[in-house]
């Protein structure tokens, strides 16, 4: 893509985010929950039910898999949970700046298998820096993919990263995702923030 064609994009994608947090953000409370490519939603919706006093933000990329996320919320009824389109740098960096993440769910999110395309996976170093620098002081990030690979690097990256500890502990929360039914194994670490950025 040329690159002043990807700016328009890029240009575009921060308006309707800015348009969407404009609706929504003032309901939000100081520190949020935050799944990064939350697809339909059935994971977070279930979580936002199971956890009432947290407010659960999920977003993901393709508009008709929010569509479906909302639905559900709607017809549970649940308040404490919005879905935004949005990648996740351009969301974690336009937050306003009172808000903080508390926890951070990245669930079976694209590996980018081709070496080629590493440089696309989600968990890098830069990006660590960002989750960092809007971290509450006990955030915590969780990640699971069906991915050997990509487990691995993730988990290197932040075994290596100055910001965040790898943490022993047992996953908050089960409800089994359409990727995690589909996988025929998954791995998963959790990670708390050590150091704010």
């Amino acid at each position: 893509m040329p690159i002043e064609k990807a700016q328009a994009v890029e240009s575009t994608r921060l308006a309707e985010l800015q348009t969407q947090l404009k609706a929504v953000v003032h309901t939000w409370p100081q520190d949020i929950t935050l799944e990064i490519g939350c697809g339909h939603g059935h994971f977070l919706a279930a979580y936002a039910a199971a956890h009432p006093n947290e407010y659960c933000v999920g977003i993901d990329i393709i508009r008709d898999r929010l569509e479906r996320a909302a639905r559900k919320t709607t017809r549970a009824n649940l308040t404490n949970v919005s879905f935004l389109l949005s990648d996740a740098r351009m969301m974690v960096e336009h937050l306003p700046a009172n808000m903080r993440l508390n926890r951070i769910f990245v669930l079976f999110p694209d590996p980018w298998p081709k070496r080629r395309h590493h440089k696309n996976r989600l968990i890098k170093p830069d990006f660590l820096d960002i989750l960092a620098k809007r971290a509450t002081p006990d955030a915590t990030l969780y990640f699971r993919t069906d991915h050997e690979h990509y487990f691995e690097e993730a988990y290197s990256t932040l075994h290596n990263h100055p910001c965040w500890n790898i943490n022993e502990r047992e996953w908050p929360f089960e409800y089994e995702t359409v990727f995690q039914s589909r996988a025929p194994a998954h791995q998963s670490f959790i990670a708390k923030v050590h150091k704010l950025a």
